[in-house]
């Protein structure tokens, strides 16, 4: 087996994590002797042991005559400082290990160093295999450590292959397959938070909670926007029991007595800036941040999207296509609002990938910095 060969079982462990860790990256590592696996692990939980050392203990108790002289592999570079957990550095060095690979380097400053303290006392360190694979897993931690001010942003939307999400009367259940809606809720057990518009919420009614059978799943926190906070009292994601909490986001003015009420329900309201009798995205973003939420997911409806896309708060499109048409011009379109007047001014995707999940096909790419547009809101 190849470094990638053990890399990539690394990468397939620190998935196991994404979704519970956060604000931490999620991370996996792989302890091999003379080419067998010999310790593994992953970081389950913030506060946790990082994957370093569950795999250096697993490996220790497995096989504690083999670990002196081993190679350990991990998806992120190891850390160099006392936190909530020693450094893994100093496990490293103090098991034996003598070879290093990692993945990608920390991009926290406050937590690298590793790969140079590990050369500088004699072992063998190689960096960057499967270096874009591992900082995509951990894409909104390198983000966030880039980035203080705003989530990274997830915009999911799915549609049939002439661009609708409903019938005309609104019927929208089911355009994608099982297959693709499960994977919208791993999409939601992974990020912090979810949004949605006060449509939706009306049309719907919906939990807003991650349901993966056989998975025990971390709910996101609920956000709803609704501007002049005509959300019902009796609404699911206001009665229903959950450890994330729910977010209503509105404009200045509001009902004082419906919002005494929410809040003594366990609501939180949260009041943003209106920009031209929307909601300021860009505002809501910075607000979110400040509430620790580092990874959003909007899985609104085409004013949503639409108002995201132009406010320039998105990062990632997960974009389901399903073998469908409508066959007419009067669905809802997946984006509702004014487009560009040129070509040369659309949202152009970089680093495209394709899945497929049952007879749908996801498309996921990113929205780069420079194409970002200006304002907008819901």
């Amino acid at each position: 087996m190849t470094d990638s060969d053990y890399m990539a079982r690394a990468l397939a462990l620190a998935a196991r994590g994404k979704g519970y860790t956060s604000p931490n990256p999620c991370v996996g590592a792989v302890v091999v002797q003379k080419g067998q696996i010999i310790g593994q692990g992953f970081h389950p939980k913030a506060g946790n042991p990082h994957a370093e050392v569950v795999a250096i203990d697993d490996a220790a108790a497995r096989h504690p005559d083999k670990l002196a002289g081993a190679a350990i592999y991990v998806t992120l570079e190891p850390c160099h400082h006392f936190g909530k957990t020693p450094p893994c550095t100093h496990k490293i060095l103090n098991a034996g290990i003598r070879r290093v690979v990692v993945a990608c380097k920390d991009p926290n400053p406050v937590a690298g160093g590793g790969i140079e303290f590990l050369r500088e006392n004699g072992l063998e360190v190689v960096s960057g295999v499967m270096e874009q694979d591992a900082l995509t897993l951990i894409e909104d931690f390198v983000w966030n450590v880039q980035n203080t001010t705003t989530p990274f942003v997830t915009l999911k939307c799915a549609a049939t292959l002439d661009g609708y999400i409903a019938t005309r009367t609104g019927d929208s259940q089911w355009i994608t397959s099982r297959a693709s809606r499960n994977f919208g809720h791993e999409l939601r057990h992974q990020n912090d938070a979810i949004l949605i518009g006060s449509g939706t919420l009306r049309g719907d009614d919906p939990s807003l909670t991650a349901r993966i059978e056989g998975k025990q799943t971390c709910d996101p926190a609920r956000i709803i926007l609704d501007t002049r906070l005509k959300i019902r009292e009796n609404a699911t994601v206001v009665v229903q029991k959950s450890t994330a909490p729910t977010i209503i986001v509105t404009g200045p003015g509001c009902d004082s007595g419906k919002v005494q009420r929410l809040q003594e329900k366990g609501v939180r309201i949260l009041e943003c800036r209106v920009f031209e009798n929307l909601l300021d995205l860009n505002d809501l973003m910075i607000k979110l941040r400040k509430l620790s939420i580092t990874s959003l997911l909007i899985e609104g409806g085409g004013r949503v999207a639409a108002s995201a896309l132009a406010a320039g708060v998105v990062n990632k499109i997960c974009y389901f296509l399903a073998p469908k048409i409508m066959g007419g011009n009067d669905g809802v379109p997946v984006f509702n609002g004014a487009g560009p007047e040129k070509i040369k001014e659309v949202f152009e995707l970089a680093r495209v990938t394709t899945r497929q999940f049952g007879s749908d096909m996801l498309v996921t790419g990113y929205i780069e910095q420079q194409n970002r547009a200006g304002n907008g809101g819901r």
